[in-house]
């Protein structure tokens, strides 16, 4: 009975905090960066130059009644004629059990391509796209809600907003710069900060990524298919650093491919605080790619939130015939 009544205190506290205003979020967060690479940049439209389907879901915290449950689908393709690539990506985030807080959104990107010197290249990308918010109101838990003595009572003192369904227009830019084996980038989020709130106006905390990567090809041969059926092994260290409404999150780790196999380690945490290690696995073959990642929770809430599972599915489709030869960006996304 204690437990499950933690365990309703804190899924209190993250929808009290989630209505009441847009300052108290934060943007999702995906353990597979690269298996989501729109979603972390604009500038990655295009950057396989053959058409890509990526399919991303994240449950975290699933011990707290599906607190947080994340879907993602996304499309884009180089093209000659636009001298870049574009992009088309769908997001819905549901918080709480039935979606009582939940956020869509259906974006565009265009990503312009130049290339600097020899091994030098540049994207430039922008994204806009429209998003809704939407509140169930019968689904909220509010800490009013819990008695030391009776437990969970379903009475609360606070007030139902007006409107409970929000629209809004959402744009983000960024860049990329690479070479023929590393690359670096940034991004800015909610560069208008629209507003979601239900209580009049709270404008969304604009959020700054950057990244930056290697790959290494760890052994001599230079095949890439080996006697034992194995690619050659390559590493690639990664570090990514965010920032929103006052929060700083680094997240570095080490993937290793080794075709069909894809393993990795990360970790992630605050400037005060650790968060979580990520473990990753994952099988390529061809076309297709699909991983798997858990979020093993190092931190004060390592006991109630039982991590965080993710899945991602990459499809690389044939390319169309090219009037000239276009490079695409060595990283960990396909």
């Amino acid at each position: 009975m204690m437990k499950r009544l933690t365990k309703i205190v804190i899924l209190a506290a993250v929808f009290f905090g989630a209505f009441q205003g847009v300052h108290a979020q934060m943007d999702v967060s995906f353990s597979q960066f690269y298996a989501n690479p729109l979603y972390m940049n604009p500038a990655f439209a295009g950057s396989k130059v053959c058409p890509r389907i990526a399919l991303n879901y994240r449950q975290q915290w699933p011990a707290l009644v599906s607190a947080y449950t994340t879907f993602g689908a996304s499309y884009d393709q180089y093209i000659d004629a636009l001298h870049g690539g574009i992009g088309a990506q769908l997001m819905t985030d549901r918080q709480g059990d039935h979606g009582a807080l939940t956020t869509s959104a259906l974006t565009a990107m265009y990503a312009f391509r130049f290339q600097l010197a020899r091994d030098l290249w540049v994207n430039a990308g922008l994204k806009a796209g429209v998003a809704n918010t939407s509140l169930k109101w019968d689904e909220l838990r509010f800490p009013d809600m819990i008695d030391i003595v009776n437990g969970y009572t379903g009475m609360t003192s606070a007030q139902m907003p007006e409107h409970t369904n929000v629209w809004y227009l959402d744009f983000d830019a960024g860049v990329l710069v690479y070479g023929s084996s590393w690359y670096a980038g940034f991004a800015a989020s909610h560069l208008t900060q629209p507003s979601n709130g239900f209580y009049g106006v709270a404008k969304m905390p604009m959020k700054f990524t950057g990244n930056v990567g290697a790959l290494i090809n760890i052994s001599e041969e230079a095949r890439r298919t080996s006697s034992l059926g194995l690619g050659t092994p390559v590493l690639s260290p990664n570090f990514i650093y965010q920032y929103q409404a006052g929060f700083h999150t680094f997240s570095y780790g080490l993937n290793l491919d080794w075709m069909p196999f894809l393993v990795g380690v990360w970790f992630r945490n605050g400037i005060e605080n650790a968060d979580a290690f990520i473990f990753q696995v994952g099988f390529q073959q061809d076309y297709f790619k699909i991983g798997y990642s858990y979020d093993v929770t190092v931190s004060k809430l390592a006991n109630n939130t039982a991590g965080a599972h993710e899945i991602s599915v990459g499809i690389l489709l044939p390319c169309p015939e090219k009037k000239h030869k276009v490079k695409a960006i060595r990283c960990p996304s396909f």
